[in-house]
């Protein structure tokens, strides 16, 4: 009984190796199964994140470039009213400087109408003996003509103290002005005339309106 007991147990053994394997081979493949899906669930919810956060960079980019666009054109609109303004107030005082010119000429004009009439009427009824009333009259208009001619000359003296004046040279206002003296561009010379130091400086205002013209206006305003 014993002998024929054995060799039923040892085929149960491998039966139940035999089904081991086979259910580990099956949990094995189920395993692998879930792993995948796993894999492919992660790509499946990775792929909208990053399309999401793709898109959410583009739309930030798009936004910060729209907003240096629309602050860049508001400030060539300052710039360009600034300029307008400035322009407008030298035309303005340059009328004023042309009435002020023509008053004194119409002023000078009619007092040496005038003059000439009181001289020319004791010449008519002084008899020829009196050479030396007629001398001194003439000799009145002759001293005083210098007089009116030195007042063009103490006009044009200020311009040579306003090369400090940045503001003078068109395109530059007070702001700019202010910057350029900040950076050590005080005189209209540096300008005008820049050294090489001078160039370095001006460098950092070449994004500004009509910086290619800055050195032809500013010899215009020496």
């Amino acid at each position: 009984m014993g002998k024929k007991a054995k060799p039923s147990v040892d085929k149960i053994v491998k039966k139940v190796n035999k089904e081991f394997e086979k259910t580990s081979s099956q949990i094995e493949s189920l395993i692998n199964d879930a792993l995948k899906q796993f894999d492919t669930l992660q790509n499946q919810i990775q792929e909208p994140v990053r399309k999401l956060l793709k898109e959410v960079d583009q739309l930030r980019d798009r936004e910060m470039k729209r907003f240096n666009d629309e602050f860049e054109r508001r400030m060539n609109e300052f710039h360009e009213l600034q300029n307008s303004m400035l322009e407008r107030l030298g035309m303005a005082s340059k009328e004023a400087k042309k009435e002020l010119k023509a008053a004194a000429d119409n002023a000078e004009a009619k007092l040496n109408d005038t003059r000439p009439q009181s001289a020319t009427k004791p010449a008519q009824k002084a008899p020829a003996q009196k050479p030396a009333a007629k001398k001194a009259v003439a000799k009145k208009p002759a001293a005083k003509k210098p007089a009116a001619k030195k007042a063009p000359a103490k006009a044009t003296a200020p311009k040579a103290a306003d090369k400090g004046d940045l503001t003078r040279v068109k395109g530059i206002g007070p702001a700019t002005a202010k910057k350029m003296q900040d950076a050590g561009i005080t005189s209209i010379e540096q300008i005008a005339n820049p050294s090489a130091a001078d160039k370095d400086k001006l460098q950092a205002f070449s994004k500004m309106k009509g910086f290619a013209t800055l050195s032809d206006e500013a010899k215009k305003a020496l």
